[in-house]
């Protein structure tokens, strides 16, 4: 698999698994562009890869919570006479607490990062792509948008199951004209999101089977997304759960959920 003159864009890339997904894309040949809201790690990032894999790559300090971000990092690459072949939607965090703990504002936030963002950027670069007949493109979502809510991080599981509906529409629209779309739905992850959301200490104590190194997981996604495989869940363990939940009549999965939330914080409260 090679993307040899390619450009793909990748959100949230100054860390976790955006990093490593520019560090795979550039692996491949892809060019890049980079956003997120930390200018010096991604200007740091760059100049690693630039100088290990001989590529381009271009950073966009945009804060993706403003509704104007996606915009104006389209009017950027238009400027530029970029045209993005690989879309890597992957900004995102968590909004820890139960729904009331938070203002709307940090609601509002929340929602234009994971939501509207992914979907107004998916917007602007689509097009392109159908006409030129080739484009990838990566939906972070995660095992949560797979499974019923639990209490806490309200709206983050759904905020993921509205990015798995939303790349299976497209993947279906796009079907037969070059342009694959796939969800990527990881379980526990090796990265700074549980530092950046003050978690860490409650997913330490979880059990170490249950977590994944972030490479595996992005390497499976870029493969996942090449073979057409539109909903990619890593690992033995996250597609047991995801079996498991489905395979539960949906009364008694919530109930799981539920009790095993309610124990995990109990413990840990």
């Amino acid at each position: 698999m090679t993307y040899q003159g390619k450009w793909a864009l990748v959100t949230g890339a100054s860390a976790g698994l955006g990093a490593t997904f520019a560090k795979s894309l550039a692996a491949k040949g892809a060019n890049l562009v980079l956003t997120a809201r930390r200018v010096d790690r991604l200007e740091a990032l760059a100049r690693e890869l630039e100088g290990k894999h001989r590529i381009s790559v271009k950073t966009i300090a945009a804060d993706l919570a403003k509704p104007s971000a996606p915009a104006d990092i389209a009017a950027v690459l238009h400027t530029s006479d970029i045209e993005i072949d690989i879309l890597i939607n992957n900004a995102g965090y968590g909004l820890p607490g139960g729904y009331t703990e938070s203002d709307w504002t940090a609601h509002r936030d929340f929602l234009e990062v994971m939501v509207t963002s992914y979907a107004q950027l998916t917007r602007a670069f689509l097009p392109g792509m159908l006409k030129r007949g080739f484009g990838r493109i990566i939906q972070v979502s995660s095992v949560a948008g797979l499974v019923p809510g639990s209490a806490g991080h309200t709206m983050y599981g759904a905020s993921k199951a509205f990015l798995v509906s939303f790349a299976q529409s497209l993947a279906a629209e796009c079907d037969g004209k070059g342009v694959n779309v796939s969800a990527l739905c990881p379980g526990f992850t090796y990265s700074e999101f549980h530092d950046a959301n003050d978690t860490r200490g409650l997913v330490s104590q979880l059990p170490k089977y249950m977590f994944m190194q972030a490479e595996p997981v992005i390497e499976g996604a870029l493969d996942a997304v090449e073979r057409g495989h539109v909903v990619y869940v890593p690992g033995a363990w996250n597609k047991f759960t995801v079996w498991l939940m489905k395979a539960l009549p949906r009364p008694w999965a919530a109930a799981m959920v539920k009790k095993q939330s309610q124990k995990f914080r109990q413990r840990n409260g």
